[in-house]
């Protein structure tokens, strides 16, 4: 009896994508008009003549090219800017071919010119694809992580990760939009959390929720129970987003290098020939490298460390024949106000490998 494998993510524009044989998405003329729908291009009431007529012309003939001229006669600066950068990402995405040649290309670059809304489009697209077989609605929430900020929380001995955009609606709107903020001004209505930790009962609420991001995914390490006679028992998460972000990333490694890894969460690190490091974040890079080179970390830096994992390549010969055999180790860790930040550049980037895949 075939696996039932849900739907999600219907903004993440995989239906306007064409796969090669790889398995890899080709921007359509759909998909460059879905980009174009987007918020930061979206006509307003001020909109002038000109960014009218630009912005059907867009939609009638995607790919088509834009003279400097019609971008000049957008009257408004913000507006005329924007579509300069969509242009300049829009004529890059469709030079490279792919989405997964585009990202690649973009981040070994080393010239991030794109702002982060499409950078994350693009990123969200991929992770579309590549867990387009997936029926775990945990690895589905924790993929989220790599396209959109998380405020990461501690909650009766629960570490949480919810979506950063959304909690921040909620607090200041009580998810009733200006009303909401009125009242939340006035007094007349407390915050309320419109917001549930993701779990195996409700699971199956995810797929039809998933474009509202409101599911808080569970973070917490296995618990372990010390007993007597210097024995320790381990109590293993039956669904644990750390395990989950950890075949998000595996699968992120394979499908965009072509390596196969394992990730397992750790407590910490503890192996004495440490050779190789990749932070996840900003954050995290920082605090490995101080540990790397036994810089002392102060214990409140070291609190935002969220987890840290080990990566190990299924064939030592892929990885950099000095670093053979050896775990990676990857941190993750929240910014001074409980944010994370998650880059999955830096896995593709900062990988070992013993070529350039």
């Amino acid at each position: 009896m075939p696996t039932f494998v849900p739907d999600f993510w219907p903004n993440s524009g995989l239906t306007h994508l064409a796969r090669n044989e790889r398995g890899w998405l080709s921007a359509t003329d759909a998909y460059v008009r879905h980009l174009l729908s987007r918020p930061e291009l979206a006509l307003v009431l001020e909109s002038c003549a000109a960014e009218v007529a630009l912005h059907e012309a867009l939609k009638a003939s995607p790919a088509r090219r834009v003279a400097p001229e019609e971008l000049a006669q957008i009257q408004d600066d913000d507006a005329r800017e924007n579509y300069t950068v969509f242009l300049r990402f829009r004529d890059d995405l469709l030079a490279a071919g792919t989405l997964e040649a585009y990202y690649l290309q973009l981040m070994r670059s080393g010239v991030v010119n794109v702002p982060a809304v499409f950078i994350d489009a693009v990123v969200q697209a991929l992770l579309r694809n590549l867990l387009d077989d997936c029926n775990d609605a945990f690895e589905a929430r924790a993929a989220e992580m790599l396209f959109r900020s998380q405020r990461i929380t501690l909650q009766d001995g629960q570490m949480l990760a919810g979506d950063r955009a959304t909690l921040d609606t909620l607090n200041e709107t009580a998810g009733l939009g200006e009303v909401g903020r009125l009242l939340l001004q006035s007094g007349a209505l407390q915050p309320t959390a419109q917001v549930k930790v993701l779990s195996a009962d409700n699971a199956a609420q995810y797929w039809q929720e998933s474009d509202r991001h409101h599911f808080l995914l569970d973070l917490t390490h296995e618990l372990t129970q010390d007993l007597s006679h210097g024995l320790t028992f381990k109590m293993t998460r039956a669904r644990s987003g750390l395990k989950a972000l950890a075949r998000v990333l595996e699968r992120w490694v394979a499908h965009l290098l072509g390596v196969q890894v394992l990730i397992e969460p750790v407590h910490q690190v503890t192996d004495s020939a440490w050779r190789w490091h990749v932070g996840l974040d900003v954050e995290s890079t920082a605090i490995l490298n101080d540990l790397y080179q036994d810089r002392s970390v102060e214990v409140e830096r070291m609190a935002r460390l969220v987890s840290l994992f080990k990566l190990t390549f299924a064939n030592p010969a892929e990885m950099r024949p000095d670093v053979a055999g050896k775990p990676v180790y990857l941190g993750l860790a929240t910014n001074a106000e409980g944010v994370v930040r998650i880059k999955p550049q830096n896995l593709l980037l900062n990988l070992p490998l013993a070529s350039a895949s």
